[in-house]
């Protein structure tokens, strides 16, 4: 689950509050690819990664086009590509499951290609997060990965018994469905391997 911090905006004297840089290890639990013709991912011991993402995932590339989560640039615009690699936590995808009443939501349904072990409230963390990982890659998080319906199509498909559990998903697993990322450096992503996290320093900002 996502932690919330009730934060003041100021201290006695009016100054902005700045929370400290963070490091901390997590644990890359599993590595999945999206090399075929669907959404799905497959499970694979390791995943080696280029400055284009994952080579032969349907979302690698340096750029992609523009869709509904740009709407301030036309559809289909060439942008930089800031969703190479997909990432999830099992306790959260354990809280969705709670929220829509079914056994569980696996992180293939979804199109993860990573598990990540060891952060509490993985989707809450911030923008420029960085993730160092053992075998030389290292990732920059570009932000969460909402829920939409085609998430929970593939989730419904699983579960036919349940209506109307592709809206419910796009819904229920807000703040929950982990995050996107892009590569940094190339190298090696080993399931069961460490991970350095490093959350840069953060102030409130507003205008």
């Amino acid at each position: 689950m996502s932690k919330v911090h009730d934060i003041p905006a100021g201290d006695l004297f009016g100054a902005p509050i700045t929370l400290a840089a963070q490091r901390f290890a997590a644990r890359l639990a599993r590595t999945l690819i999206a090399d075929g013709e669907g959404f799905a991912t497959r499970e694979v011991p390791r995943l080696h990664v280029t400055l284009e993402g994952i080579p032969g995932d349907r979302h690698a590339g340096f750029a992609r086009a523009a869709d509904s989560r740009v709407p301030w640039f036309p559809r289909g615009t060439p942008i930089r590509n800031s969703r190479q690699l997909s990432l999830v936590a099992m306790d959260e995808l354990a809280e969705i499951a709670r929220r829509l009443d079914i056994a569980q939501v696996r992180p293939e349904w979804i199109g993860a290609n990573l598990v990540i072990e060891g952060i509490g409230g993985l989707t809450g963390l911030p923008p420029g997060t960085r993730l160092i990982f053992a075998g030389g890659a290292a990732l920059v998080v570009e932000g969460e990965n909402a829920p939409c319906r085609h998430a929970g199509a593939a989730v419904a498909a699983f579960h036919p018994e349940v209506p109307g559990l592709d809206l419910a998903f796009a819904q229920r697993a807000k703040g929950l469905r982990g995050l996107v990322a892009w590569v940094e450096r190339a190298g090696e992503l080993v399931a069961g391997s460490e991970i350095e996290v490093r959350v840069a320093a953060q102030r409130l900002w507003s205008r």
